[in-house]
């Protein structure tokens, strides 16, 4: 009886470790994915790389650290203050801006 009660509570304990394993690898695939997940001035419009595809901006976006990004391609930032995005650059979901890579770009492209 003491055996199969030692078992038991071993095969609990290992289940609770595989599920903590994905737990840990199904976030940080969640996080990747929202990694590339940008708004971009591209050919002179804004798009915007959601899940790997991309489409035209169809609104003006917030972000949580207080920044605007308006469908002309100006941002907005909490503090007032204003840029015009210039072709490559993007912003990241948090609001982070970014240059992007031309190779990014170019096989965003096709």
């Amino acid at each position: 009886m003491v055996v199969a009660v030692f078992m038991f509570s071993l095969s609990v304990k290992a289940q609770e470790n595989t599920d903590s394993v994905m737990d840990r690898s199904m976030n940080k695939t969640k996080k990747q994915g929202k990694e590339k997940d940008c708004v971009m001035m591209k050919d002179g419009k804004m798009m915007q790389i959601k899940a790997g595809k991309t489409m035209m901006m169809k609104k003006d976006m917030s972000f949580p650290n207080g920044a605007m990004v308006m469908m002309d391609g100006t941002m907005k930032m909490q503090d007032g203050t204003s840029h015009m995005l210039k072709e490559g650059e993007g912003v990241m979901m948090d609001g982070t801006m970014k240059t992007m890579p031309m190779n990014q770009m170019m096989k965003d492209s096709m």
